[in-house]
């Protein structure tokens, strides 16, 4: 189990280039499911849960051929297994993404019900309730998902009771194949979702109102093989930009896309950031000075993503003031703040909410990693720690940033990589 070793006190300077989005490329890699034909996924991210599902995948019988530059071709004509075992679920909950499109191609799935990051309740009753709303007969026994149709599952009315991004995606891949109109009301607005449906319509599908939060969805008959780029990773992008303004720094984040981080931005600006934009990068210059506390709220999109509250309060814990930071999205999502106290942050938890104290700088400890977000924030955290920070239990950093280490290298941090047997 690796961990991270690092030296804060630098600015960080430099220009890097951001990754293809995983939240983005697991439901597209998913939605290959859905065709005989070959898919091409390109832009893909490095990541751990990249390879867990290409794992599932190919533990299904699906053809997958990487190459050198991360493009993925994969091939499911040949599918022999209709099941998702517990052993690669277990790690990953983007897995449930594989019940929609097996139901919709074959009329059947069984699902281990999913893990992932432990940050609180994140039930797949949605997901359920709106496939048997198609015509699914679906069980939850033994830790599985059972799930069968008696031929093509049937478009229906759907309205989510939470925006749930998932869930969306789920609803949607499956109703490209359904009989007649499928309508998903209170849907998922996320640039992932719509970057999903436009995989989808490239495929041969018919999906409207993506990007609102009404999507239509009309049934074809089959879909076809494509080539399609994963957009760019809107919240490693946010990340690299906050440990910027953090460290007092100036960096150039390339091949990203800067309208979908607008809430993000704008927080920024008022942290003290000198920004400019341009069609597919951002340069956020701090100019030496320390960042100002901020105040935020998280919500569904086009609100402040709750992906990037962790990242926020590590900023928060050494700016100028004091700012309060509330959670709407998951109940169990503050777990770094015990750490960044341990390292001489003045953070306090009130319900959804944690107000931060601002202080000078903060002191290099061990920490642990208890979650994705979690373990970026104590990294920036650790940037702008004096002495030495090791983060342990970085399995959940490699989820979802690709050689994190060496791109804040890049940047001038001191960062390493130490293998623990």
């Amino acid at each position: 189990m690796d961990r991270l070793h690092i030296n804060g006190g630098v600015n960080l300077e430099g220009e890097i280039r951001i990754a293809g989005a995983k939240n983005s490329a697991l439901p597209v890699l998913a939605a290959s499911l859905l065709t005989h034909d070959s898919v091409k996924v390109c832009n893909m991210p490095h990541l751990f849960d990249i390879t867990t599902m290409l794992e599932l995948l190919g533990c299904m019988g699906v053809q997958r051929v990487v190459d050198e530059k991360m493009n993925v071709q994969v091939d499911s004509s040949m599918i022999e297994n209709l099941n998702a075992p517990y052993e690669l679920v277990r790690t990953m909950r983007a897995s449930i993404l594989v019940l929609g499109p097996l139901l919709a191609r074959y009329g059947r799935a069984e699902v281990a019900l999913p893990g992932g990051c432990a940050i609180g309740s994140r039930p797949v009753n949605q997901h359920i309730a709106a496939l048997k709303s198609m015509g699914a007969v679906i069980e939850v026994e033994n830790g599985y998902i059972r799930a069968r149709s008696d031929g093509k599952l049937k478009g229906s009315h759907i309205f989510m009771d939470i925006v749930t991004v998932t869930g969306t995606e789920n609803v949607m891949i499956a109703a490209t194949l359904a009989e007649g109109q499928t309508i998903i009301e209170n849907a998922a607005r996320e640039p992932e979702v719509v970057d999903l449906a436009t995989c989808l319509n490239m495929m041969g599908a018919d999906i409207k109102g993506h990007g609102t939060d009404t999507i239509v969805v009309d049934g074809v008959d089959e879909l076809h093989g494509c080539s399609f780029s994963v957009m760019p990773d809107r919240i490693e992008t946010g990340t690299y930009l906050i440990a910027a303004a953090a460290t007092r720094g100036h960096i150039k984040v390339k091949d990203t896309r800067p309208h979908a981080l607008e809430s993000v931005l704008s927080k920024l600006e008022q942290a003290g950031a000198a920004l400019r934009v341009g069609e597919d990068w951002i340069e956020l210059d701090m100019r030496g000075r320390r960042p100002r506390a901020v105040s935020l709220r998280t919500a569904p999109y086009p609100a402040f993503p709750t992906d990037m509250q962790a990242q926020f309060t590590a900023l928060n814990a050494v700016a100028a003031g004091t700012g309060s930071i509330t959670e709407t999205v998951f109940e169990n999502r503050f777990m770094h703040v015990h750490e960044m106290n341990r390292m001489g942050a003045s953070i306090r938890v009130e319900g959804n909410t944690v107000i931060v104290e601002g202080v000078e700088r903060l002191n290099g400890a061990p920490v642990m990693a208890t979650d994705l977000r979690a373990s970026a924030s104590l990294v920036i955290a650790g940037l702008v720690s004096e002495n030495e920070t090791t983060v342990n239990r970085i399995y959940h950093i490699d989820r979802g940033y690709e050689c994190i280490e060496e791109k804040l290298q890049s940047l001038g941090a001191r960062i390493s990589r130490i293998p623990v047997r």
